[in-house]
């Protein structure tokens, strides 16, 4: 009898959970996705293979996970942030030693079943690990530069190993993200007004150590034509296509500049352009208007939470989700150098897939478990 009564209870718990789900969220999630679908659809000439199915087998097992990440009580991230954090810090000096090496990089680890980028595991890692230390830290804690240094080096070293694959994009997104959340978490401005200072005077140094590629990027950014043929041709080509598209598009599976080839990278960097020529400026207005949407549920969702942490968590996995969508945007158009940062949800890729699920996976545990109270020593041991 005890033993049903048990059940019981367990079992209600879960239903509770599953009812607090903000399943009009994992809608909106599962529409971005199939609009991914269609597009890899479409890269590939209105074929299944090789870029769509794989994409849905990997949406598929990302959305169980997505589920199972949400109902697990939130207090266990917070015990087991730090391992995460570090067991994820290992895989990147792993790759560092001994990874994969695509496209000029060495980012990967093959897995056999799948190629892991440990760069991207660590976008979720490191908001565990920040959101954790800082849900402990009073007013006058964020005060203390020495109380800072620990978060400075929980953001530096991951930057610092995926600079060296080398990954800018990825290592900016770190940065940028890591940056936003000691904000977010009470860290005075000041403190980034000196490190914006300190950062535009070492630009010139930093110059010296990018990369010969890292540096055409940038300077065919700011002049693309000088080096039409080159390092100037996929914003280029990126441009008449998008330019082409018009405001309704050519139609689904008639983009000219992505079905002939001139568009480089249409499954994975560029898949945006590839949607705004086939749909036009009102499809890609579309998109970008469901983005906004799910960033509006992510600090709506965030900022109704009781504890810091999963505060944090919140604003953290928001922030980066909108890096996603703006570094590439923003890429694709011409607003920024070229830097190789997929568009979530859409884009061809595991890892990334995985990564953006999992983040959304925390941003519903967030909701479910907001109104939990943990303690500001809290650790998360006695749960």
């Amino acid at each position: 009898m005890e033993t049903t009564l048990g059940f019981n209870r367990t079992e209600q718990t879960l239903r509770q959970k599953l009812w607090k789900i903000q399943w009009l969220l994992v809608l909106l999630i599962c529409v971005v996705a199939c609009i991914g679908f269609a597009m890899l659809y479409s890269a590939a000439n209105g074929k299944m293979d090789p870029w769509a199915t794989r994409q849905m087998i990997r949406f598929g097992v990302g959305f169980v996970v997505m589920l199972i990440v949400a109902l697990t009580d939130i207090r266990i991230w917070l015990r087991y942030a730090y391992f995460f954090y570090f067991l994820t810090l290992v895989l990147l000096i792993i790759v560092e030693f001994g990874g994969t090496i695509g496209m000029g990089a060495q980012r990967w680890i093959d897995l056999g079943f799948i190629n892991l980028q440990p760069s991207e595991v660590m976008k979720i890692a490191m908001i565990l690990a920040l959101a954790r230390y800082f849900h402990g830290a009073s007013v006058d804690d964020v005060g203390r530069i020495f109380y800072l240094l620990p978060a400075a080096l929980l953001i530096a070293i991951p930057t610092a190993l995926v600079l060296r694959q080398p990954d800018l994009g990825t290592a900016l997104m770190l940065l940028i993200a890591g940056i936003a959340l000691c904000w977010l978490a009470g860290v005075r401005l000041a403190v980034f007004v000196f490190m914006a200072a300190g950062t535009l005077l070492a630009l010139p140094l930093a110059w010296q150590f990018l990369h010969n590629y890292q540096r055409k990027r940038v300077l065919t950014f700011l002049n693309p034509e000088s080096d039409p043929l080159g390092g100037g041709y996929h914003i280029i080509q990126s441009k008449i296509a998008l330019g082409s598209g018009g405001l309704f598009g050519k139609g689904f599976l008639l983009g000219s500049q992505s079905h002939l080839n001139f568009l480089p990278e249409k499954q994975t960097d560029f898949v945006f352009t590839m949607l705004a020529e086939e749909v036009g400026m009102v499809g890609g207005l579309g998109l970008i208007a469901l983005y906004i949407i799910l960033l509006i549920y992510g600090f709506a969702i965030s900022l109704g939470c009781r504890n810091q942490f999963g505060r944090l968590i919140g604003l953290g996995v928001t922030v980066t989700f909108f890096l996603y969508v703006f570094i590439n945007i923003a890429m694709v158009t011409g607003l920024i150098p070229v830097v190789g940062v997929p568009l979530p949800l859409i884009s061809y890729g595991g890892t990334a897939m995985m990564t953006v699920l999992i983040g959304f996976g925390l941003l519903l545990g967030v909701h479910v478990h907001r109104d939990i109270v943990i303690g500001r020593r809290s650790s998360g041991k006695e749960f």
